[in-house]
């Protein structure tokens, strides 16, 4: 067999045995089929068959294995969201959720980035009925993601960040051209319910009580590679919010909608502790001012 024949088999076998429809819809799939053209009936041209198994028994013991490895993965990458599940359920759900959206990368570390808008996509469409767990369990499902991807993903704990100082430092003059540079690693995200409560309950025992829905905004970050999520009202977190986009805290300032009975000078006490909070939870790595 020549290595290019060789190539061919083992391309072929990938496509067959990683296609989420199984073996037989693997065999019949253009991508396989691009590399061997044979139907499942005479695989045996490609594959022997042993004493004990035909040649598609053989490729599913593979095909198995993998699915098995995938389904490992999601349980790793989901663990509270499991727990509220039950392992019955999460796995119905992730099966579904590995046909639909097959591993496309190199790495699994990307898995399970789409498992909350799966189990969206699947909520039922039926308004009048009581969906309410269902919104919980996808909302659990995306902050469970966000704290892994925080955790995974770049940080800022070599570089020393913005402190309280600093921002006092800067004339009232200045603030509204100011560029704040936030850590790598802060993001702020929308939620339906604090499932971050619950999250950490969870953490900590085999059981927690699911909290009422109550529209949720959390920063998550990380400090001396500890996740850390903050609960912020909404004003303050459509305003972090653009300045994570880039907006001057003038521009980010103009964009919020505030309302029209709001006591500036109250208001004005009220950004001075935000800024210092973020401050202190180190949101930020230095300030950008125009020459």
């Amino acid at each position: 067999m020549s290595k290019h024949e060789l190539a061919k088999i083992q391309a072929w076998m990938q496509h067959v045995i990683m296609h989420p429809g199984g073996v037989q819809a693997g065999i019949e799939a253009d991508e396989a089929r691009e590399q061997i053209d044979v139907a499942p009936e005479a695989v045996e041209q490609v594959i022997a068959p042993s004493s004990r198994q035909t040649s598609v028994e053989r490729l599913a013991v593979y095909a198995n294995a993998y699915q098995a490895r995938l389904l490992e993965c999601l349980r790793a990458e989901y663990p509270i969201t499991l727990k509220a599940m039950g392992e019955e359920l999460f796995d119905q759900f992730a099966i579904g959720y590995l046909e639909r959206y097959p591993s496309q990368s190199y790495t699994l570390d990307h898995l399970g980035a789409q498992f909350a808008t799966y189990l969206a996509e699947t909520r039922p469409a039926d308004d009048d009925a009581d969906w309410a767990w269902l919104d919980f369990l996808v909302d659990l499902a995306r902050l469970e993601w966000n704290i892994a991807e925080v955790f995974d993903g770049p940080g800022a704990e070599r570089e020393p960040p913005l402190d309280t100082s600093q921002l006092l430092a800067i004339g009232p003059e200045r603030w509204p051209e100011a560029r704040l540079v936030a850590v790598p690693c802060l993001r702020v995200i929308r939620l339906d319910f604090p499932v971050h409560e619950y999250y950490r309950a969870l953490r900590k025992a085999d059981e927690a009580t699911p909290p009422e829905r109550g529209e949720t905004w959390l920063a998550i970050t990380r400090r001396n590679y500890v996740v850390r999520h903050l609960p912020l009202v909404p004003l303050e977190a459509a305003l972090l919010d653009s300045i994570l986009g880039g907006a001057t805290v003038g521009d980010a300032l103009d964009r919020m909608e505030l309302p029209a009975d709001l006591d500036p000078q109250a208001f004005a006490g009220t950004l001075r502790g935000w800024f210092e909070r973020w401050s202190a939870e180190g949101f930020f790595l230095r300030v950008e001012l125009p020459q």
